[in-house]
């Protein structure tokens, strides 16, 4: 029975393949068939073509069909659902930065964007963007390729294959990207006609976010560095409220620069672990363009911080002259403990690369031995300057300095292939030092509020300013074009009120340029989501997974909410209603005035956000749970009371779900608190054998049609208390 069901299937795929005009052998023929029937304005992809097509099993059933555009390096990927299940559209995954056109693939649970999308009756379309950029050489190939023309002509030619594959009309198409995707995301509907019908961009930056938000972070993480833990636990629930008791005048100016900035205060709880992102590979860029900043001016001419430094700036630099003794390799700076274990993939490509170059035998090195040993400083960034040796006069990136050893950043392996035992070099982080001050001389226009706290009364900055804005060619760099908000079509544009890397209030910037363009008539094409605990990264694995929540439920439930109202006219939920106030995002306490799709918790301890009891004593917790009205039904809820488990890492979050996670082991029962299940009550008890300060959160789910199975449109939130244990 087995063998006839597999000549079933197979015949059945088969036929299917023929049917929609693909025949198994004759895959070049059927590709230069289809290629007739698209056409195109933009020449450089006129050619495209299929070079694999099949019916696949995982992550669902979908028929897989992969090619290119001949004479470019551009790719793409689409996956189609069976034609019955098939509902007129298609999704479209615009990486952070040109990559792979299989990036998707292999992902599971609410990641899977594969499965998401063919379950949901679209086809599911990726590309490379038209290929990977050389970050070596950024400018090389024509920023507007990756930024919106590969993607625009992939979509073009998937719907030549949607129609020979299901008939009928035009597929609605709508795409969605993250970061720097959603700077691609925003280019394409911006920039194109007849491509997108809708887009759904999340966490987007501003033209001066890049390296405005890294900067600013950087100098508050080297001035507060000590003063972090009584900085959260005035924010945690049951503190004090005032995260600036007991800072110093040096201290609390940076706090409150970079708050204003829109750096969200609650998400100093991370500042073990958030190190400075994004800008390890953007740090050399800024002192190429900008080299009078660090070689003359920052450290010697009035109005910058250097010239007049403080003992905290004087304490933090170092200027070490030394001798390289020996090469570290990876093997050698992870059993230090300087690094973390690489990839095979990634290990050995290095290791190709370095015996490529003729290096020394054995893999190339990662960091150096020195003669000397360095100071003990929080070093977050620097360089190490060759002084002696073929490489004499040259530059290596260091990310950091332990006892007598440094460790590299991105580097040139033909210059790493130059520096020798022996040759005589300086550790410095002077630079690194200058640069974390450098968003005071990068004010701009008017329309960018938190700069206010870097003018006069007059308007006029009150620091000497650069003679030119970094923040838009780095944009326009990771972008290709910089956003209007001029655009035809819908878009539903998500932010994360807990960003550290695209503060908040960039959503609503892009908001005020979309209301320039479409005045009265915003609200019919435009909504602005904030969804609360949430981060950059689009699941909670980067951090406490008792403090963040993943933003994926809000995205899928966006896309078909988008689709909904562009093809069938059904208005999604409004714009958030929130207020900025000194940069930072203000949103309503409750669900019903908050609007968005997101529940919102209210966790109680005793009656309190504060409780303190004895050891053994129980302690009786409430929660209120409201979904904002006709937006779902509350479906899931979890305790987590005594933090995270022994051994627990963020990778263990995963493949998350509500049902089998040890980060919330002890499941919630949901009393529903009104007719329509958006309203309910949560009731538990639970007692502290051992005394300390806990944290006892509640982790929760809401579903649009109340599917507590589903692992996709999940939207989640939480809430904490303190209690106290004597």
């Amino acid at each position: 029975m087995q063998s006839f069901r597999h000549l079933f299937v197979l015949l059945g795929a088969m036929t299917a393949s023929v049917s929609l005009g693909q025949a198994p052998n004759n895959l070049p023929q059927q590709s230069a068939a289809l290629a007739k029937k698209y056409t195109t304005k933009d020449t450089l992809f006129k050619a495209p073509y299929v070079d694999v097509d099949e019916w696949r099993d995982k992550p669902v059933r979908h028929r897989y069909v992969h090619g290119g555009f001949r004479g470019t390096d551009a790719r793409f990927s689409f996956y189609f659902p069976p034609k019955e299940t098939y509902q007129g559209h298609f999704f479209h995954y615009i990486t952070p930065f040109p990559d792979n056109e299989n990036l998707s693939q292999g992902a599971t649970g609410e990641e899977d964007k594969i499965g998401f999308s063919v379950t949901h009756g679209a086809y599911f379309v990726e590309t490379n963007e038209g290929g990977k950029i050389d970050f070596a050489r950024p400018q090389a190939r024509d920023a507007s390729i990756g930024a919106y023309r590969a993607n625009a002509a992939s979509a073009q030619y998937s719907r030549v294959i949607a129609a020979q594959l299901y008939g009928g009309k035009r597929p609605f198409g709508y795409a969605f990207g993250g970061s720097g995707g959603a700077y691609r995301t925003v280019g394409g509907i911006e920039n194109t006609e007849d491509v997108w019908d809708g887009v759904v961009p999340y966490v987007l930056g501003s033209p001066m976010a890049i390296p405005n938000v890294f900067t600013a972070r950087m100098h508050a993480m080297r001035v507060l560095h000590d003063k972090f833990p009584q900085i959260i636990d005035a924010l945690e629930p049951g503190g004090s409220g005032d995260m600036y008791a007991g800072l110093n005048p040096e201290e609390k100016e940076a706090l409150q620069e970079v708050t204003k900035m829109g750096f969200p205060p609650q998400s100093w709880f991370g500042y073990k672990t958030m190190g400075i992102h994004g800008f390890l590979v953007l740090y050399q860029s800024i002192v190429g363009i900008d080299r009078a900043y660090f070689e003359k001016d920052f450290w010697n001419t009035p109005g910058y911080l250097g010239a007049k430094a403080p003992a905290s700036l004087l304490k933090a630099r170092i200027q070490q002259v030394s001798t390289i003794k020996a090469g570290v390799t990876s093997d050698q700076a992870v059993a230090l403990g300087l690094l973390k274990a690489m990839s095979a993939q990634d290990r050995g490509t290095a290791d190709a690369a370095w015996k490529s170059l003729g290096g020394v035998e054995g893999a190339m090195p990662v960091g150096f031995q020195l003669q000397n040993r360095l100071p003990d400083i929080d070093f977050m960034g620097g360089d190490l300057l060759i002084k002696s040796g073929a490489a004499a006069g040259k530059t290596l990136q260091l990310t950091k300095i332990s006892g007598d050893k440094v460790v590299l950043g991105p580097v040139d392996p033909a210059l790493l292939a130059q520096v020798k035992p022996g040759d005589s070099v300086q550790v410095d982080n002077s630079n690194f030092l200058a640069v974390q001050t450098y968003h005071r001389h990068q004010v701009p226009g008017k329309e960018y509020a938190v700069y206010d706290q870097f003018r006069d009364a007059t308007g006029k900055p009150i620091y000497p300013q650069r003679p030119m804005l970094l923040g838009p060619i780095f944009t326009r760099g990771a972008a290709g074009v910089l956003p209007t908000g001029k655009f035809k079509g819908k878009m539903i544009l998500l932010e994360s009120r807990w960003d550290r890397e695209a503060f908040a209030w960039q959503a609503d910037w892009y908001r005020a340029r979309v209301q320039e363009h479409l005045g009265d008539k915003t609200d019919q094409n435009f909504r602005l989501w904030y969804t609360d605990h949430a981060l950059h990264g689009d699941i909670a694995i980067e951090d406490d997974p008792t403090r963040t929540v993943s933003y994926l439920g809000v995205l899928q439930q966006a896309l078909l909410d988008l689709s909904a109202w562009v093809e069938k006219g059904i208005e999604p939920a409004p714009t958030t209603r929130y207020t900025i106030v000194d940069g930072q995002v203000v949103i309503p306490a409750t669900a019903d005035e908050r609007g968005g799709i997101q529940p919102v918790v209210n966790v109680l301890a005793n009656g309190g956000k504060r409780a303190v009891v004895k050891v053994g004593q129980a302690v009786r917790f409430t929660a209120e749970v409201a979904v904002p009205k006709n937006k779902g039904k509350v479906v899931k809820a979890v305790w987590n009371f005594e933090g995270l488990p022994g051994g627990f890492t963020m990778s263990d979050l995963h493949g998350w779900n509500f049902d089998t996670s040890d980060a919330f082991p002890v499941p919630a029962q949901l009393k529903p608190s009104d007719k329509t299940g958006s309203h309910a009550r949560v009731t538990s008890t639970y007692t502290f054998t051992k005394p300390g300060t806990y944290f006892p959160t509640l982790r929760v789910a809401a579903q649009r049609e109340g599917d507590a199975k589903t692992r996709f449109t999940r939207i989640q939130n939480l809430d904490r208390a303190r209690v106290v244990v004597e």
